[in-house]
C-alpha cells in the first residue's frame, strides 16, 4: 500500500473476531440489490498528492461509470491516517461505505473480521475472472486457505531513487546494488556536503515495510508457519537492527529524520537535499513536486550480496491498494458491476497512468504506459523480488507494534543512544506482547 501514514492505536486493540452480522455498511439508497438502487458510496484511498487531486482523476471515471450503468457513486477520499479506523469503526457499527480502497497488507486482518464480501470464484466470474490478475497481486488479498477479501486494484514496490547530479559530482559511476556499497556511496556523498538517504522514522508503516523486506535478506520471518509472532528471533534483531544503523552507525541517514513521519524524505529528495530515496512508486509524488524524470535514476532496492531476487534476496514488499465490497451493501449486484469497471482493462490503464503504479490486471500492462525504463524496474520487481507481508488475521497489529518499536530505535539514535542488539530485542519483546492472544 501506499505509504500508509499511521495504523492507529485503535487498530492494535480493536478485536478481529466480529461477526458478520455486525459487520460492512451500505449506504446506498434502496432496498435489496433486486430493487436496482441507483447510488453507491465509495471510500478511495490518497493516492495522489492531495486530496483533490484524487477527487480530480477519480471524478470523470465515476461520471463514466454512472453514464454506461446509471448507478451515481458518491466519492469520499480518506486520508491514509484516517483510513483505517474509519473502516474498523465501519465493521462495528454498521455504517460504512458499499465499496471502499484498503492497503493490501490490511487484508488478511479485515478479512478476520466477516465485513467484506469473499471473492470466491462466483464473485470473481462477474469481474472477468481470477486468472487477468497478476499472481503477486493475489497474494496479498486475504488469508491464504480463503476466498480473497479483496481485488488488487493498484500494484507498487519500492525502489531507490537517485539523483544523478549528486552522484556525478562524487564521482559515483553507477547506484548501489548492495548495503555495503550504500554505505561506501554514502562517504563520498557526504564529502561534498549532501545528505545520502532520506528515511521516515516516525512513519509507523514506512517502518515496517523496510524491516520486513530486511527480515527477509536476513532469512527470517516475523511469524512461524503456524502464525505465532516470533519477534524476538535472532535474525529478526540482527534485521532491525541493521535498517535503524544505517543511521545510528552507518550515519547515511539523518537524525533528523527521526521525526519524519509524512512524505518529507520524498520532499527532501525532490529538492536536491539528499542523494537517494527508497519509496514506493514515487515518480507522481516527485513530479507534483517540481522533481523532473531527467533528474534522477531508479534501480531496484540493494540486498546484502548478489542481486535481487527470491527468498534473501527480496527487495521489497508487494506494495499496493485492493478494493473491497461491505457484504452487507444494498447493491452488492451495484458494487460488483463497480469493481468490474474499476479493473477493467481500460480504466486500469487510466488510473495506474494517473498514479504512476502498475496494474495488477494482466491485459493493461502490455500498455506502452508501463513500459518505460522506470516502470521496468518495478514490475521486474514486483515479478522476481518482491514478497507479501504476512498474511494473518493480527497483521495490522503487527504493523503498528513493530513499526512503533522501529520508531522508538531511530528516536534513540537520534538522541545518540546506543541501539544495540539487547536494545533491539528489548522493542521487539514489548511489540510482541501487544500481539492479541492466538
Amino acid at each position: 500500500m501506499r505509504s500508509i501514514r499511521a495504523a492507529a492505536v485503535g487498530a492494535v486493540t480493536m478485536s478481529l473476531a466480529l461477526a458478520a452480522t455486525a459487520c460492512g455498511g451500505g449506504s446506498s439508497s434502496g432496498g435489496g440489490s433486486n430493487d436496482s438502487p441507483k447510488t453507491l458510496t465509495y471510500w478511495a484511498s490518497n493516492q495522489g498528492a492531495s486530496i483533490a487531486v484524487d477527487k480530480q482523476v477519480l471524478q470523470p471515471e465515476l461520471d463514466k461509470f454512472q453514464k454506461q450503468s446509471g448507478i451515481k457513486v458518491k466519492l469520499e477520499v480518506v486520508p491514509w491516517s484516517d483510513l483505517l479506523n474509519r473502516i474498523l469503526t465501519a465493521t462495528t457499527s454498521g455504517q460504512g461505505p458499499d465499496v471502499l480502497n484498503i492497503g493490501n497488507t490490511w487484508s488478511a486482518s479485515l478479512q478476520a473480521t466477516g465485513a467484506l464480501l469473499p471473492w470466491d470464484a462466483k464473485n470473481f466470474g462477474k469481474i472477468g475472472g481470477k486468472d487477468r490478475f497478476v499472481d503477486s497481486a493475489l497474494g496479498s488479498t486475504g488469508a491464504t486457505d480463503k476466498d480473497p477479501a479483496a481485488v488488487p486494484l493498484y500494484s507498487m514496490a519500492y525502489a531507490l531513487y537517485y539523483n544523478k547530479k549528486i552522484f556525478a559530482e562524487a564521482g559515483i559511476a553507477k547506484p548501489p546494488t548492495t548495503w555495503d556499497e550504500l554505505v561506501a556511496d554514502g562517504k563520498k556523498i557526504k564529502a561534498k556536503g549532501k545528505s545520502v538517504i532520506g528515511a521516515e522514522g516516525a512513519n509507523v508503516s514506512e517502518n515496517i515495510h523496510h524491516v520486513f523486506v530486511f527480515a527477509k535478506q536476513h532469512g527470517a520471518d516475523f511469524f512461524t508457519a503456524d502464525g505465532k509472532p516470533d519477534f524476538t528471533n535472532p535474525k529478526i534483531v540482527d534485521a532491525v537492527k541493521q535498517y535503524v544503523d544505517l543511521m545510528a552507525e552507518d550515519k547515511v541517514i539523518p537524525t533528523g529524520d527521526a521525526e519524519y513521519a509524512q512524505n518529507q524524505s520524498v520532499s527532501d529528495f525532490a529538492k536536491g537535499k539528499q542523494a537517494m530515496l527508497l519509496w514506493q512508486s514515487a515518480a507522481a509524488n516527485l513530479k507534483s513536486q517540481g522533481m523532473s524524470e531527467d533528474d534522477y535514476g531508479i534501480t531496484p532496492v540493494p540486498v546484502r550480496s548478489g542481486t535481487p531476487g527470491t527468498g534473501a534476496q527480496t527487495n521489497s514488499m508487494v506494495a499496493g491498494i485492493n478494493i473491497a465490497v461491505f457484504k452487507n451493501s444494498h447493491n452488492l449486484d451495484g458494487a460488483t458491476q463497480f469493481v468490474k469497471f474499476m479493473t477493467s482493462d481500460a480504466e486500469q490503464k487510466i488510473l495506474n497512468t494517473a498514479y504512476t503504479s502498475i496494474p495488477p490486471v494482466k491485459g493493461a500492462q502490455s500498455d506502452a504506459a508501463f513500459n518505460s525504463p522506470a516502470n521496468a524496474v518495478l514490475k521486474n520487481t514486483l515479478a522476481t523480488s518482491a514478497a507479501a507481508l504476512p498474511q494473518v488475521s493480527s497483521e495490522s497489529q503487527f504493523e503498528t507494534a513493530v513499526g512503533t518499536a522501529v520508531k522508538d530505535l531511530f528516536a534513540d539514535a537520534a538522541a545518540g543512544r546506543a541501539v544495540t542488539a539487547d536494545s533491539v530485542k528489548a522493542k521487539l519483546e514489548k511489540a510482541q506482547q501487544q500481539m492479541p492472544a492466538a
